[in-house]
Formats: C-alpha cells, sequence, structure tokens
C-alpha cells in the first residue's frame, strides 16, 4: 500500500473514531487543519514531523450510527460500511469522494437488527457487506448477510447463511476466483458453542462450502485473510484450546478450507485478537486486546508471527486503565499502524488511539549507523567506534545461535558503554539516536 494511500486510510479511521453522529448528511469539523509538513535534519539523517490532519467529516442522522469498515475506492474516494441505527438498525453504505464530501449513502434492511461488520470493494467497481442479520422462526436467531451492490450502490443481490441458532459474520474477502469468503463464528454447526466459521462462495453468493473449527467451548473468528497460496488464514479468539481463558487464536487453512495449522497465543487472562493481515515476508501480524500482559486492566497487543506462525515477537501498548486494537495496517516502510482505543491518555473517557510501529531495526542496521556517526565526528574516537561494533558483532553471533538472553546482556553492555561516554567522546544527539536503537531492537528479541 502507497504511503498516500495508508496515510489517508489512517486519517479516515482515526476520524471515525472521534467523530459523533451529526444530523443529516455530512458536517466539516474544527479538526480541519492545513496539510503543512515540518522537518528538521541532524548530521545526514532527516526526521519529519507527523502532518496535521487534513480534514474529517461526519455522517449520520439522530441516532446511533456507526462505522465498522472502511475502504479507498478505485475513483480515490472512500467507502465506509456500518450500521445505521437513526431507523431500526440497517445495513449502511455511505461513498465519498477523495475530499469526504459524501456522494450518496445506502441502507439494506431484512430485519429490525442488521448490522454491517466488513466490506470490499468488487471487481466490477460495486460492493459486497458481510455482517449479521435476524429471522424469526420461531425465535429472534442471527444469520450471516453478504449484500451484493453496483457502483452506485443498487443492491443486486444478497445471500444469508446459517442454521437453527446464532451465526455472524465478521469479515469477508474477495477470492482469487472472483467469489467471496466470510469468517465469523456459528453456534448450528460445530464442535461447540460457538466455532469459527469459514464459509466459501461463488461470484453470485451461493455457498460452495463451508468449515468450523473449535472445540467443546467458545471459538469466534473476527478476521481473514485469503493466504498468496490460496488458502486461508482466520484469527479470533478461543476458550476451548490455549493457556486458560480468551486467547489470539491463529488457524491456517488449504483452498479447500482444510485446516494445515493452528496457533494460539496468551496466558490466563483474556486475549482477543480483532484483526488479521499477512505481511510482506510471509508472516502474520494480529492485533486485539490483551489483560493477560501489559501494564493496565487491558491493553492493545500486536503479536508478529512467521510463516508457520510461530511467534516471532509482540509488543503491548497502554497505561493504567483500559486500551484495545480494533485494526491493523503494514505500512510503506515495512512497519504497522494500528487503530486503538486508550482510557489512560488522551483528553478523557475513551480515546480514539492511532499508534504507529516502526519496523524491526537490525543489528546489521545499528552497525551501519556507528560507522556513519563516526565518519560524521558524532564518535569522536576511532577505538570507541570499533569497541561498540565488536559488542554488536558478539551479540548478532549470539542472536544467530539462539542465545537470545546472552544477546540482550551484550546490547544491554553497549547501552552502558554509550551512556558512560555520552558528552565526552559521543554526542548527546548520537547517543539518545544509538540508545533508543537499541532499545528497540532489544524489544523484538
Amino acid at each position: 500500500m502507497g504511503s498516500g494511500l495508508t496515510k489517508a486510510v489512517l486519517i479516515i479511521i482515526l476520524s471515525l473514531f472521534l467523530s459523533s453522529a451529526l444530523p443529516a448528511t455530512m458536517t466539516m469539523s474544527p479538526l480541519e487543519a492545513s496539510t503543512s509538513q515540518a522537518s528538521f535534519t541532524h548530521g545526514n539523517h532527516a526526521y519529519s514531523l507527523p502532518p496535521s490532519t487534513i480534514w474529517n467529516r461526519t455522517y449520520g442522522g439522530p441516532g446511533d450510527d456507526h462505522a465498522k469498515s472502511l475502504v479507498q475506492t478505485s475513483d480515490g474516494g472512500y467507502a465506509l460500511g456500518g450500521t445505521y441505527y437513526s431507523s431500526p438498525g440497517h445495513f449502511w453504505l455511505v461513498k465519498t469522494d477523495s475530499a469526504g464530501y459524501m456522494k450518496w449513502n445506502r441502507t439494506y434492511v431484512r430485519s429490525p437488527l442488521d448490522a454491517v461488520r466488513s466490506l470490499v470493494q468488487t471487481s466490477d467497481g460495486g460492493y459486497a457487506l458481510a455482517g449479521r442479520t435476524m429471522y424469526h422462526d420461531p425465535f429472534w436467531n442471527d444469520d450471516a448477510w453478504l449484500v451484493k451492490t453496483d457502483s452506485a450502490g443498487n443492491m443486486e443481490w444478497n445471500k444469508t447463511y446459517g442454521g437453527t441458532d446464532e451465526d455472524r459474520a465478521y469479515s469477508v474477502v474477495r477470492t482469487g476466483d472472483g467469489g467471496y469468503a466470510l469468517a465469523g463464528y456459528t453456534r448450528s454447526f460445530g464442535a461447540g458453542n460457538d466455532d469459527f466459521w469459514l464459509v466459501k462462495t461463488d461470484s453470485a453468493g451461493n455457498m460452495e462450502w463451508n468449515k468450523t473449527y473449535g472445540g467443546p467451548s467458545v471459538d469466534a473468528a473476527y478476521s481473514l485473510v485469503q493466504t498468496r497460496d490460496g488458502g486461508y488464514a482466520l484469527a479470533g479468539d478461543t476458550y476451548s484450546f490455549g493457556a486458560g481463558g480468551y486467547d489470539f487464536w491463529l488457524v491456517k487453512t488449504d483452498y479447500a478450507g482444510g485446516i494445515e495449522w493452528n496457533k494460539t497465543y496468551g496466558a490466563t487472562g483474556t486475549d482477543v485478537a480483532h484483526s488479521l493481515i499477512q505481511t510482506t515476508d510471509g508472516g502474520y501480524a494480529l492485533a486485539g486486546t490483551t489483560s493477560s500482559f501489559g501494564a493496565g486492566a487491558s491493553d492493545a497487543w500486536f503479536v508478529k508471527t512467521n510463516s508457520s506462525g510461530n511467534m516471532e515477537w509482540n509488543k503491548t501498548y497502554g497505561g493504567a486503565n483500559n486500551e484495545g486494537c480494533l485494526s491493523a495496517v503494514q505500512t510503506s516502510d515495512g512497519g504497522y499502524a494500528l487503530a486503538a482505543y486508550t482510557n489512560s491518555f488522551g483528553a478523557g473517557g475513551t480515546d480514539a488511539w492511532l499508534i504507529k510501529v516502526g519496523p524491526p531495526r537490525t543489528i546489521s542496521e545499528l552497525k551501519t549507523e556507528v560507522e556513519d556517526l563516526g565518519l560524521q565526528g558524532e564518535i569522536d574516537n576511532k577505538g570507541i567506534a570499533k569497541s561498540l561494533i565488536a559488542k554488536l558483532n558478539v551479540a548478532q553471533k549470539l542472536v544467530d545461535e539462539g542465545k537470545i538472553d546472552k544477546a540482550k546482556t551484550i546490547l544491554e553492555a553497549f547501552i552502558q558503554q554509550v551512556q558512560n561516554l555520552t558528552g565526552i567522546h559521543i554526542t548527546v544527539e548520537a547517543a539518545d539516536i544509538l540508545i533508543e536503537s537499541v532499545e528497540y531492537i532489544i524489544s523484538y528479541l
């Protein structure tokens, strides 16, 4: 994804969290600001400050209207999928231009409580929305609902999927064969109370097959990707497997939904994965909420795995109160951006929280940085630069041998040496760069 697209998508996501539903079609918020961007340099390092908000818009009526999914459309505008509660709950699709001005919006009604969870733009310029609808036969229960529209939002067809109990779709993707795949949970089928549920359809929404994954307790999928090998990966939470309580659960299947492997991540608290991406290195990144780890009652939790689902690293983000993450994207610089919420920071109550995670630094990159700082005179003694590089060589060898704790000890000694020489043979600015880089590397080991 290009950086311009990424910034635009993130700005829209943030504004959706920040905006309250205002009457009628669209309102401009006081947050509208200039697009100027400040920058400064130090040595041959250039730094940019984040740009100010370009614009934000609100859409809705007098009730509580929610956007749950966003895509940038092929014409450069945006489409938002959500639920319009200003009348009884309806599927809601809002189309805007590139500046966020509403071009049209449509609602789709099947029951008093229909709710969109996921949206994609289709190859013909239309849209597919997935979520839940209720039916009364003889009791109110949920079915997964898939609605296909043309490019103007006019419904072309819709399909429901489910049995006699509660079944919901939380994620939809376009598949390589022109059809669709939906993920969510089912209470009508499977092994337990709720099971992961994967539904594959053709291009007209006709079910081709469906699969359940789970155990005797509650398991629910909230995010789905079609993987580069033509299979699927689903992420959510499981109470049937793992370390106890609810755990992150990642399930990898082949092209026909046959399970290839599955992994759990978590501890004895409540750990729920809300978002899944396949990363550029072929691995996976899961984002959600944890009460097992972190600083507060719950924290945003980000887990990175390799292509086999083995955890490479994980990070928590939060303060003393409740935080969580609902969506993640990989950014053009190899890092990540997380759309989250926070009760520890911000203006009060629950605030939207946008977290930018840099790409993991490597020891090799740090060695180059030491060499550059030496050449610039920021480290004024060649022997000191060689000594620092020697420590990094030892740390790299230990990492390669899998001796992570020993590698961390060497890197901590690196930090101590830099601190001891700061203001004597290493400038304060260079010391800050080196210490921050090493601490970043340690956090990912």
